[in-house]
């Protein structure tokens, strides 16, 4: 019995209601559809499940990947040799007037619509972003002035050791696109949002501005995730790329879009080789021509620059 079968035994044993997956193409978990299979995927529905696959993959030695929605990665062509953990509690509770309670693998979306009905803003910002509640404060995910550092308050998480932890403050350690969770891995589990009563009218309204915004600047007609490099102090990365003249640059299914540079997108077919020798072709061009180094946003899986 190899490691991946004697995993699979563990938790079918402890957890009879955890769905778990073999060989799993990790293509039908990302927004860019793309990447290979992967030995075997848990999708935890509550905490417990979360908390029995992580102890069950440190008790075994397995080496393990915990993701949400797939809306910030890229991943190989050939898969990955890891047990995948795949956070799929959705629970939003309101714990006071202004208060909520998530579960990491709750979109976005459907928090912003929740905070709506209760008559709750601060969420409008994330209602377009395509991801979920666990990725959004891994990354500190942010769109048009605001960001998850914002509205977070406290995050229930998984040590490396295992141990059940609560992080609140400064302990969140949130900077542009990043947070303690991006630089020391955790398991998280939900996180407390503290939001502004508002008039709902109001929050639908700019919950709709901003979508057409989007609609009518990003390239939301084909997969990607979402802006390929981070922003440049001082600078966007879309506004360099097109001043380099790479706007429509294509390897394959892969292309810079033509309606936003600071996006590269899976036109079909696409493989992670072909993103990533634009995204090479795109580094390099804007390093020559500019001077300044584009760093990647999108998160690489088994692959790199």
């Amino acid at each position: 019995m190899d490691k991946y079968e004697e995993i699979k035994s563990h938790l079918e044993a402890r957890c009879p209601e955890l769905e778990l997956r073999v060989e799993e193409p990790m293509s039908r978990h990302t927004s860019f559809r793309i990447g290979g299979p992967v030995p075997i995927m848990a999708l935890p529905q509550t905490s417990e499940e979360a908390v029995a696959a992580l102890e069950a993959a440190r008790t075994l030695g397995v080496p393990y990947f915990v993701m949400g929605k797939g809306s910030n990665l890229l991943v190989s062509d050939d898969g990955l040799p890891v047990f995948v953990i795949k956070c799929c509690m959705s629970t939003v509770e309101l714990l006071g007037k202004t208060t909520l309670y998530v579960g990491s693998g709750a979109s976005l979306a459907q928090i912003a619509v929740f905070a709506l009905e209760q008559g709750l803003g601060g969420m409008e910002f994330a209602h377009g972003i395509p991801g979920t509640l666990g990725g959004a404060v891994f990354m500190n995910a942010g769109a048009y002035d605001g960001e998850m550092a914002q509205i977070v308050t406290c995050v229930d998480c998984i040590s490396q050791r295992g141990r059940v932890e609560r992080l609140s403050g400064e302990q969140l350690e949130f900077s542009y696109r990043s947070s303690v969770f991006s630089r020391e891995p955790r398991l998280i589990l939900g996180a407390t949002l503290e939001l502004t009563p508002r008039d709902p009218e109001i929050i639908r309204q700019t919950m709709m501005d901003l979508a057409e915004r989007r609609r009518s600047k990003q390239p939301l007609e084909y997969p990607s995730a979402g802006s390929t490099f981070k922003r440049p102090a001082g600078q966007f990365a879309g506004t360099l790329i097109e001043g380099c003249g790479l706007k429509g640059c294509c390897r394959g299914g892969a292309q810079v879009s033509e309606k936003h540079a600071g996006f590269v997108v899976n036109t079909g077919g696409a493989t992670c080789e072909d993103v990533l020798c634009v995204m090479r072709r795109v580094r390099d061009t804007v390093q020559r021509d500019t001077g300044v180094l584009l760093e990647p946003e999108v998160r690489l899986l088994g692959c790199g620059l």
